[in-house]
């Protein structure tokens, strides 16, 4: 069966920080571009961060570069998000998802409609708050 699973959300002060994991299973990582989305409360999905299997090229939405690292762990067929120096404004739920790793990492967090994705993760909540 053909999985993604979140996990590695939670309530955490500004300031803080979590590691947020995507556990594939059924599949590969390996022939795919690999990306995490957030949608807050009454704001579209917004890609975050993505990463291509083939080339190890990656994406940061200027809100998270410096303070977010996407990375892959091929053993464990696992894409993680480190996400530090949290804000108020990334609390969201987050989301994994997938799609063939012809596509740039650009096409994928920024173009690229939802529907358009190969598979969804079903989400995990990041709370920023004091």
């Amino acid at each position: 069966q053909v999985q993604l699973v979140e996990s590695g959300g939670g309530l955490v002060p500004p300031g803080g920080s979590l590691r947020l994991s995507c556990a594939a299973s059924g599949f590969t990582l390996d022939y795919y571009t690999i990306g995490w989305f957030r949608q807050a409360p009454g704001k579209e999905r917004e890609g975050v961060s993505c990463i291509k299997s083939s080339d190890g090229s990656t994406y940061y939405v200027d809100s998270v570069k410096g303070r977010f690292i996407i990375s892959r762990d091929n053993a464990k067929n696992t894409v993680y998000l480190q996400m530090n120096s949290l804000k108020p404004a990334d609390t969201a739920v987050y989301y994994c998802a997938v799609v063939g790793d012809f596509t740039t990492v650009q096409d994928m967090c920024i173009n690229l409609r939802p529907h358009e994705l190969d598979f969804w993760g079903q989400g995990t909540q990041v709370t920023v708050s004091s």
